[in-house]
Protein backbone atom coordinates (compact mmCIF):
# COMPACT_ATOMS: atom_id res chain seq x y z
CA UNK A 1 0.00 0.00 0.00
CA UNK A 2 2.86 2.58 -0.78
CA UNK A 3 2.28 3.90 -3.36
CA UNK A 4 -1.60 4.26 -2.54
CA UNK A 5 -2.67 8.09 -1.09
CA UNK A 6 -4.44 7.89 1.83
CA UNK A 7 -7.63 8.07 1.14
CA UNK A 8 -6.92 4.59 -0.83
CA UNK A 9 -5.42 3.02 1.79
CA UNK A 10 -8.58 3.57 3.67
CA UNK A 11 -10.92 2.25 0.93
CA UNK A 12 -8.76 -0.64 0.92
CA UNK A 13 -8.42 -1.44 4.86
CA UNK A 14 -12.93 -1.27 4.09
CA UNK A 15 -12.56 -3.38 1.03
CA UNK A 16 -11.19 -5.80 2.94
CA UNK A 17 -12.76 -5.85 5.77
CA UNK A 18 -16.21 -5.29 4.15
CA UNK A 19 -17.52 -8.72 4.14
CA UNK A 20 -19.60 -10.26 7.37
CA UNK A 21 -17.51 -13.19 7.74
CA UNK A 22 -14.04 -11.66 7.87
CA UNK A 23 -15.99 -9.05 10.49
CA UNK A 24 -16.58 -12.33 12.12
CA UNK A 25 -13.53 -13.73 12.50
CA UNK A 26 -11.71 -10.36 13.70
CA UNK A 27 -14.28 -10.54 16.31
CA UNK A 28 -13.87 -13.79 16.71
CA UNK A 29 -9.74 -13.43 17.62
CA UNK A 30 -10.64 -10.62 19.36
CA UNK A 31 -7.89 -8.73 21.27
CA UNK A 32 -6.15 -12.45 22.49
CA UNK A 33 -5.00 -15.01 20.03
CA UNK A 34 -7.33 -17.88 18.59
CA UNK A 35 -6.43 -20.85 17.09
CA UNK A 36 -7.45 -21.84 13.09
CA UNK A 37 -9.27 -25.10 14.87
CA UNK A 38 -11.32 -22.85 16.57
CA UNK A 39 -12.46 -20.22 14.16
CA UNK A 40 -13.97 -22.97 11.92
CA UNK A 41 -15.47 -24.56 14.46
CA UNK A 42 -17.30 -21.77 15.72
CA UNK A 43 -17.59 -19.73 12.75
CA UNK A 44 -19.13 -22.73 10.62
CA UNK A 45 -16.92 -21.81 7.86
CA UNK A 46 -15.28 -25.04 5.95
CA UNK A 47 -11.33 -24.80 6.25
CA UNK A 48 -10.70 -23.72 2.63
CA UNK A 49 -12.95 -20.42 2.87
CA UNK A 50 -11.57 -19.96 6.52
CA UNK A 51 -8.00 -19.98 4.93
CA UNK A 52 -9.08 -17.56 2.32
CA UNK A 53 -10.51 -14.84 4.43
CA UNK A 54 -7.41 -14.87 6.84
CA UNK A 55 -5.42 -14.76 3.23
CA UNK A 56 -6.93 -11.79 2.48
CA UNK A 57 -7.09 -10.58 6.12
CA UNK A 58 -2.84 -11.01 6.83
CA UNK A 59 -2.19 -10.04 3.30
CA UNK A 60 -3.80 -6.59 4.02
CA UNK A 61 -1.52 -6.10 7.85
CA UNK A 62 -4.80 -6.64 9.71
CA UNK A 63 -3.48 -10.48 11.55
CA UNK A 64 -0.13 -12.13 12.56
CA UNK A 65 0.18 -15.83 12.52
CA UNK A 66 1.97 -17.94 14.99
CA UNK A 67 2.34 -21.91 14.53
CA UNK A 68 2.53 -24.12 17.71
CA UNK A 69 2.60 -27.78 17.06
CA UNK A 70 -0.18 -28.32 14.62
CA UNK A 71 -2.04 -25.19 15.21
CA UNK A 72 -2.28 -22.18 14.00
CA UNK A 73 -3.09 -19.29 15.88
CA UNK A 74 -4.01 -15.44 14.45
CA UNK A 75 -3.98 -12.22 16.69
CA UNK A 76 -4.61 -8.80 15.48
CA UNK A 77 -1.62 -6.65 14.51
CA UNK A 78 -3.67 -3.62 15.98
CA UNK A 79 -6.25 -4.23 18.48
CA UNK A 80 -7.88 -0.66 18.30
CA UNK A 81 -9.35 -1.76 15.05
CA UNK A 82 -11.99 -3.49 17.00
CA UNK A 83 -13.07 -0.20 18.33
CA UNK A 84 -13.60 0.88 14.73
CA UNK A 85 -15.78 -2.35 14.05
CA UNK A 86 -18.08 -1.57 16.84
CA UNK A 87 -18.42 2.40 16.00
CA UNK A 88 -19.37 1.41 12.55
CA UNK A 89 -22.11 -1.01 14.03
CA UNK A 90 -23.14 1.92 16.49
CA UNK A 91 -23.32 4.16 13.59
CA UNK A 92 -26.15 1.75 12.47
CA UNK A 93 -27.71 1.69 15.74
CA UNK A 94 -26.80 -1.54 16.38
CA UNK A 95 -24.43 -3.51 18.86
CA UNK A 96 -22.02 -6.43 17.47
CA UNK A 97 -21.66 -9.26 19.82
CA UNK A 98 -18.12 -10.00 21.10
CA UNK A 99 -17.70 -13.97 19.35
CA UNK A 100 -14.22 -13.89 21.55
CA UNK A 101 -13.44 -17.64 22.58
CA UNK A 102 -13.56 -19.36 25.69
CA UNK A 103 -10.02 -19.78 27.29
CA UNK A 104 -10.10 -22.99 27.43
CA UNK A 105 -11.58 -23.96 24.06
CA UNK A 106 -13.59 -26.82 23.20
CA UNK A 107 -13.66 -27.18 19.15
CA UNK A 108 -13.18 -30.57 18.20
CA UNK A 109 -9.84 -30.31 16.85
CA UNK A 110 -8.57 -28.96 19.96
CA UNK A 111 -10.65 -31.57 21.97
CA UNK A 112 -8.39 -34.33 20.17
CA UNK A 113 -5.38 -32.86 20.85
CA UNK A 114 -5.55 -32.22 24.45
CA UNK A 115 -1.53 -32.39 24.87
CA UNK A 116 -1.77 -28.48 22.83
CA UNK A 117 -3.23 -25.87 24.17
CA UNK A 118 -5.74 -24.00 22.21
CA UNK A 119 -7.00 -20.41 23.05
Amino acid sequence: MTNMSSIEQVAALLQTIGQASRLQILLAIGEGETCVCHLEAMLGLRQATLSQHLMALRQAGLLEARRQGRFIHYRLKNPPLLAILHQAAEVQGLILTDLAPSKNCNCPNCSKHQSEVCQ
